[in-house]
């Protein structure tokens, strides 16, 4: 989940659309109160936020967000005046990671919100994943169940690796399409059903595995649950 928090609607509904288009789930705020209550709610993953809000400003938001063992690792992006160097001067020195200043692209946006993501470190990738007799390997690039070799495309190994590294977890189409073909990718949310119409299909008996979840997308759960 990622916080915008930006009293401009028009820059603010920008943002979480672009946001959203990417695969990410995100929520938006015009000031300080309603964006705690949220953070007492759920804890944000990334925070976006605005130097110059009303009430409580952005700088005292960060610095009580450094400040909170709870969410002061939590990765910061600052929007910013085009002219406010020392804003953005003080902002990094109170612990924000990147900044970006207005006007701004979004696609430019969404690339820094990716790459701080990345940077944060998200846990070690496994190198073998595994569900009852299917095995992927993930250096050796293969796929094996019960020892028999499954020829995979790049794009059907890298959607079942997904599927399987978040077992359980409901992905939308959306994240999907920004997590296995990238952002870069224009063809719709429909590849992705190719894709797992496809995969069901080479996985054999195993394909049930990779579940329907109506209105929202797919998960990987093996057995009969």
């Amino acid at each position: 989940m990622i916080y915008s928090v930006e009293d401009e609607a028009d820059i603010r509904d920008m943002v979480l659309y672009a946001l959203r288009q990417s695969g990410f789930e995100a929520e938006g705020f015009a000031s300080a109160p309603p964006f705690w209550a949220a953070c007492d709610r759920e804890c944000p993953e990334l925070v976006l936020l605005d130097l110059m809000l009303p009430g409580e400003s952005g700088l005292s938001i960060l610095r009580r967000l450094r400040a909170q063992v709870n969410t002061r690792d939590i990765p910061i992006i600052l929007l910013t005046a085009k002219g406010a160097e020392i804003d953005r001067v003080h902002g990094l020195n109170e612990g924000a990671d990147d900044y970006v200043a207005k006007p701004f692209s979004v696609m430019e946006l969404v690339a820094r919100v990716k790459a701080l993501l990345r940077r944060a470190g998200a846990p070690e990738r496994a190198k073998r994943l595994t569900a009852h007799g299917l095995t992927l390997d993930v250096e050796g690039h293969s796929c094996t169940i019960n020892g028999e070799a499954v020829d995979l495309t790049l794009k059907e190994f890298e959607l079942l690796r997904y599927l399987m590294e978040n077992r359980g977890i409901a992905s939308s189409r959306e994240r999907l399409l920004s997590t296995v073909w990238e952002a870069e990718y224009l063809g719709g949310t429909r590849t992705v059903d190719v894709h797992v119409q496809t995969l069901r299909t080479k996985l054999g008996a195993c394909g049930s595995w990779v579940r329907t979840v109506r209105g929202v997308g797919y998960r990987f759960q093996e057995g009969n649950e």
